[in-house]
């Protein structure tokens, strides 16, 4: 069995190294405060220092960080992944980050004679805690083929893209749609409260109807018990929304509803400093 490497232990990573544990992985794992790992280390995983150090003993190395300077940190400087990897192993990046770092992460690789893969997912911690993710993946094809394994054990479903970048842009994809979703969420609280309706029938009454949806499902009910821990972080759905309109001018692309959603949660995460909330906070901009 593969010796499997994780860099970044959030609300998301941690999920996906339990359910390896939980499968018999040996993991070993990388965060910047020992503390932070410790519920993983109680229960097997193995702590490093250094990505450095993850990266020269595993065979497939992971990284699910938080922004893409993160990414560039964490492959790029002289403790980092790519300053510990050796010919013929397999780097994983699933942090949601740009298709123009993919590219360049796997350019870098390819002279090094490692497969790499940009891999980011979508379902979230409830997605991550019962190994339920969407995997949007591109990169080397055969390295796709031969973590296949791995992806069952994490994910419900996997989807090869492509090349570089193609994972990420599929997830721009699936952003744009979530953008809609949460605003198409928050938006019919606010109108049910206001017309003196019963917001728990509201909920159960558009889940049973065509208006049901993820967002609708899973932060629904999180909204009703003023419950704003992340699933999801508001701060990182902003930084998503930023690159996919980044990417939409790139491609010559107006995309109004998903500028109208960034200027929605700049308000939540820049002025009311929010964004440690997860995405359905963005209902307090009206409550």
């Amino acid at each position: 069995m593969q010796k499997i490497g994780f860099i970044g232990t959030g609300v998301m990573g941690s999920g996906i190294i339990n359910n390896l544990l939980k499968a018999g992985y040996s993991v070993d794992i990388y965060t910047r405060t020992k503390s932070k790992a410790q519920p993983l280390i109680d229960k097997g995983a193995n702590w490093f220092s250094d990505p450095k150090d993850v990266a020269s003993k595993a065979d497939i190395i992971f990284s699910m960080v938080g922004f893409p300077q993160d990414v560039e940190d964490v492959y790029f400087k002289d403790n980092g992944i790519f300053a510990g990897l050796t010919s013929g192993k397999i780097i994983v990046d699933m942090t949601t980050s740009t298709p123009t770092l993919a590219k360049k992460i796997g350019e870098k690789a390819s002279q090094m004679n490692v497969q790499a893969l940009d891999a980011p997912v979508s379902g979230g911690d409830v997605g991550a805690r019962n190994g339920q993710l969407t995997i949007m993946v591109g990169g080397s094809k055969e390295a796709f083929e031969t973590i296949q394994p791995i992806f069952k054990i994490i994910g419900k479903t996997n989807h090869y893209f492509g090349s570089f970048g193609a994972g990420q842009h599929a997830k721009m994809a699936n952003q744009i749609m979530i953008a809609g979703t949460m605003t198409g969420l928050t938006e019919m609280f606010v109108y049910a409260k206001a017309a003196g309706l019963d917001l728990q029938a509201v909920l159960e009454t558009v889940e049973g109807g065509g208006g049901d949806n993820w967002s609708l499902e899973n932060y629904g009910p999180r909204i009703l018990n003023n419950d704003f821990k992340p699933g999801f972080y508001s701060k990182h759905f902003l930084k998503d929304l930023r690159i996919a309109l980044d990417e939409s001018e790139k491609l010559k692309l107006d995309l109004p509803a998903t500028k109208q959603a960034k200027k929605l949660y700049e308000t939540l995460v820049d002025d009311k400093k929010l964004g440690d909330d997860g995405t359905q906070a963005l209902i307090k901009l009206w409550w």
